[in-house]
């Protein structure tokens, strides 16, 4: 199977190139081999290029990234407007949606409260079932990771409108953080019957087949995504979800390359910094590793790239540079517990392995019992570990790298906690079979935990000719 999915990959590498190059070229035509541009109809002049309201409105109405300046000239524009038309339900959703957008995309979660009260003041003065309405706050639940509401919000979203394919594709990051695969793959059906050519929509779906393990069809989604996207702030979106598929898979130097495009196309892409951080960190480069993590952090200032950049430092025996990240960490979920946000996933992940194991699973078992997707199955399962607790904690490992369970992603990490877990309750055949795996599937996963990987393979040696299969 494993050299099946190898040529199968390999197939999709070979035509990824010619995705990249698609162009369009519009009002034109070639008359002996000379593009000849056709005149605009209804006029001598071209209409006027939309402004940067205009366009950011048109993409959190869509459900598409939006450029961090075009947002900041619409919220000011609504903002202005709202001042002389408090009535208006509509801009109100609009106003909204764009604060959920911007607190997405810059990590801000100042933002969150100013979204929650645009969009309720929405449904309070405009129609009640306003479907925009109540997608921005199914969205601005999803940013807040609380999977429950936005589910309420977003299943209330598609009731007003069930043509409207924005909602369906919300409700996707609502089941997926639910653990709802079931859930997922009916939105995800509906979603593409409803605009099966949209780039948002390949993309939405390249997340669910990057998560049901299925990366080469992952891959070839999030690539025609790239190639059809319009604005660039989109495509720059895009081509960060193709970086991180490739990291995950391995192969640094296409993953550098995909991340290095999304910063090219939009400077404000920091998803994409911290990616050529991590990129850059598996290629040895630690100085301009540690340089794209800052930068990613100075203006993006996430918990999980604290948590990221501190591992790194770590890594290189600099503990006390890894403690301001992590400092830098508890303060970011401590305001964003504040702002009605929940970082419990991250803070979980941090304590198993930084701080408190007790104090984790505490943590992760209320997690998962709230919203209990695979992220946190996996958390949970290495916070039991931590503290001792190894029958249970490969209870969750198992969900969390058991396809039959919902658990189909293909992550390194999620594998090598497993094979820990079974190595410490001295099941040394699986132990050895999902370290190697997880070396396969990504050698560089970690700075620190893929070297551990290879220690703890080294210690298990090769299997004894009289053992058992496994």
């Amino acid at each position: 199977m494993e050299v099946m999915e190898r040529e199968t990959e390999h197939g999709w590498r070979s035509r990824r190139r010619s995705r990249m190059l698609i162009v369009s070229v519009a009002g034109a035509v070639v008359l002996g081999g000379v593009v000849v541009l056709l005149p605009w109809g209804g006029g001598d002049a071209p209409p006027p290029a939309p402004g940067p309201a205009a366009l950011a409105r048109s993409a959190v109405t869509t459900g598409v990234p939006a450029a961090l300046g075009d947002l900041t000239v619409l919220i000011g524009d609504r903002e202005t407007h709202l001042r002389a038309h408090p009535l208006d339900g509509a801009s109100w959703a609009v106003l909204g949606t764009a604060y959920v957008e911007r607190g997405r995309r810059t990590a801000d979660t100042a933002n969150w409260p100013k979204a929650e009260k645009a969009l309720r003041t929405s449904l309070k003065v405009g129609a009640e079932r306003d479907p925009q309405a109540l997608e921005g706050m199914a969205a601005l639940a999803v940013a807040r990771r609380d999977f429950p509401a936005a589910k309420r919000w977003g299943e209330s979203a598609v009731k007003a409108a069930p043509k409207r394919w924005t909602a369906h594709a919300v409700l996707i990051d609502a089941y997926t953080g639910l653990g709802d695969h079931e859930g997922v793959g009916r939105a995800l059906d509906k979603l593409m019957d409803l605009r099966p050519d949209a780039p948002a929509v390949s993309a939405r779906a390249a997340a669910v087949y990057r998560d049901r393990g299925w990366r080469a069809d992952a891959e070839a989604r999030i690539l025609d995504a790239a190639a059809a996207a319009g604005a660039s702030a989109e495509r720059a979106a895009y081509l960060e979800q193709a970086g991180r598929l490739a990291f995950e898979r391995g192969d640094r130097q296409e993953a550098l390359r995909f991340f290095r495009e999304a910063l090219r196309t939009d400077p404000d892409q920091r998803a994409a910094q911290a990616g050529q951080g991590r990129v850059l960190a598996a290629l040895g480069r630690t100085t301009d590793a540690l340089s794209a993590y800052r930068a990613a952090l100075a203006e993006r200032p996430s918990p999980e790239y604290a948590l990221e950049l501190g591992e790194l430092y770590e890594s290189l025996g600099l503990g006390q540079a890894a403690r301001v990240q992590y400092d830098l960490l508890r303060e970011r979920v401590r305001v964003a517990g504040a702002a009605g946000g929940d970082e419990e996933l991250v803070l979980g992940r941090f304590e198993a392995d930084h701080g408190d194991p007790v104090s984790a699973v505490r943590r992760l078992r209320a997690e998962w019992g709230r919203q209990p997707g695979i992220a946190v199955a996996d958390a949970l399962g290495w916070a039991l570990h931590r503290t001792g607790e190894h029958e249970e904690a490969l209870e969750f490992a198992t969900i969390a790298t058991d396809g039959e369970q919902g658990g189909g992603v293909r992550s390194a990490l999620y594998v090598f906690h497993r094979g820990v877990i079974e190595k410490e309750l001295e099941r040394y055949g699986p132990a050895r079979r999902h370290l190697r795996e997880a070396l396969m599937i990504n050698p560089y996963f970690s700075p620190l935990r893929a070297p551990q990987a290879e220690r703890a393979l080294a210690e298990l040696g090769e299997p004894s000719v009289q053992d058992p299969p496994t």
